[in-house]
């Protein structure tokens, strides 16, 4: 799960026809098909991944395998971005019908008054931390006083970095961050930087781990950042207006999904194993740890799964500002709907 915050500057003018896409809107233009019947009877729906399918996909294609969707009369097309800045660019084009993006990211697309709104919550908690070497002399966010961040050259992870040193009594124009791309792995297996921002608890930090680089990890929300959706299921916002059936019937259908990964984990992620990309091969013990990790932060905890707070969105569109991640405040009540 990879986050394209960097590239909504290009966003405005992709809409209006002054900004390349890239294979990737080359290939999912024509499937735009939404609300289309099909031969079978079913209406078309095509929905795009934030990034290769890995444990947290699994209630998707669980949905997919059970016939659930079709229980609802949809045939829903899940696909890969070739660019992690792909999903939420498409679905404003209205060349995706939904995609999975970020709460914070959608945020920044409404600030660029981008006309994309979150339907529902999928991963209700950041995932994304700190993280330092286990064994290191970084025991505290203020402790990388004089050291260096190595992180995808993204703002919103400078403005988390910032927020946490503020809030541990550090001061963070004495940290250095260094743009590593998305070689956040080697950056930390090589010791080329001393902590790492952008990399997830269920991911990165697992695979390091398991490659003998332990770490020690920082949980944002401990240190002044707001409670964060990590992840969630974004649609356009016209068409959330003018075909709300869609995605309610979508929505009762990835509900049921998630309820099967969680009473059957195993066979839920023995699913989502059926459709790793071959490019990118899933290590099936790091991803039953994964699923492990992500099952209680997807848990809606007596609300409907995808239920989405108003106080969420309104401290987060707050933080965004208040950090100068986003440029004017924003109305965060216009960038989610709930179903």
């Amino acid at each position: 799960m990879k986050k394209g915050i960097i590239a909504l500057l290009c966003l405005s003018l992709f809409l209006l026809g002054g900004c390349s896409s890239g294979s990737a809107g080359n290939q999912a233009s024509p499937d735009k098909t939404s609300g289309s019947t099909q031969p079978n009877g079913l209406q078309k729906v095509s929905l795009m991944l934030d990034w290769y399918p890995n444990a947290v996909h699994s209630f998707l294609y669980a949905a997919q395998a059970n016939g659930y969707f079709k229980e609802q009369g949809l045939d829903v097309d899940i696909k890969m971005p070739a660019d992690t800045n792909d999903p939420l660019k498409l679905v404003a084009a209205g060349q995706i019908d939904m995609a999975l993006s970020y709460e914070p990211e959608v945020l920044v697309a409404r600030g660029e008054n981008i006309p994309v709104q979150s339907f529902a919550a999928v991963v209700r908690h950041p995932l994304n931390y700190l993280m330092v070497p286990a064994n290191g002399p970084i025991k505290s966010p203020k402790d990388l006083a004089g050291k260096t961040v190595g992180y995808p050259s993204i703002p919103l992870d400078e403005a988390i970095v910032d927020t946490m040193v503020k809030s541990a009594g550090g001061n963070p124009t004495q940290v250095k961050m260094q743009d590593v791309g998305f070689n956040l792995i080697p950056t930390m297996a090589t010791n080329k930087a001393d902590a790492l921002i952008g990399g997830y608890i269920n991911h990165e930090k697992l695979l390091l781990d398991k490659q003998g680089h332990p770490m020690r990890v920082f949980k944002p929300t401990d240190y002044g950042v707001p409670d964060y959706y990590e992840l969630v299921l974004v649609g356009n916002q016209k068409e959330l207006k003018e075909k709300p059936d869609v995605f309610k019937k979508f929505m009762t259908a990835v509900a049921k999904g998630q309820k099967y990964v969680q009473d059957h984990p195993d066979k839920g992620l023995s699913i989502l194993l059926q459709h790793e990309d071959k490019s990118s091969p899933l290590d099936k013990e790091v991803e039953t740890k994964s699923l492990q990790i992500l099952l209680p932060l997807m848990d809606a905890k007596g609300k409907p799964f995808g239920y989405q707070d108003a106080n969420s969105w309104d401290k987060v569109a707050k933080w965004l500002y208040d950090n100068k991640v986003v440029k004017t405040p924003v109305k965060a009540s216009d960038a989610f709907v709930n179903f």
